[in-house]
């Protein structure tokens, strides 16, 4: 979807040198479209937190032009809080549509039938 111009982030995340090999062969790929000029890759660490004891690797993958949206993710996932704007707000950053957003948010924060 990013090679389309369709999806203007990719966001990949894991513990520092944890990324299974699976992800590992898809950061490879992205990595070929980075040396092409198609995508910027920008990676973040995030240090320990109460309740997380390691260090959170993130790998932003963002079209040229729409890296802004790099900082504004790892500014939202710095929140010690997280609502149901912030999860819209991701889904945002990640290129989807408000029905897109609606839809997601309907269904994830549904009350359940008692």
């Amino acid at each position: 979807m990013m090679l389309d111009r369709a999806k203007p982030l990719a966001v990949f995340a894991d513990g520092e040198g944890q990324f299974p090999e699976a992800v590992e062969r898809y950061l490879r790929l992205f990595d070929r479209h980075v040396a092409d000029g198609r995508f910027i890759r920008r990676d973040h660490f995030s240090p320990p937190i109460e309740g997380r004891s390691y260090t959170l690797h993130h790998i932003f993958f963002a079209l040229p032009g729409e890296q802004w949206r790099i900082d504004e993710m790892i500014e939202l996932k710095s929140s010690l809080s997280w609502s149901r704007d912030h999860e819209r707000r991701e889904g945002e950053l990640l290129g989807y549509e408000d029905w897109m957003n609606d839809h997601f948010l309907d269904r994830f924060y549904a009350k359940p039938n008692v």
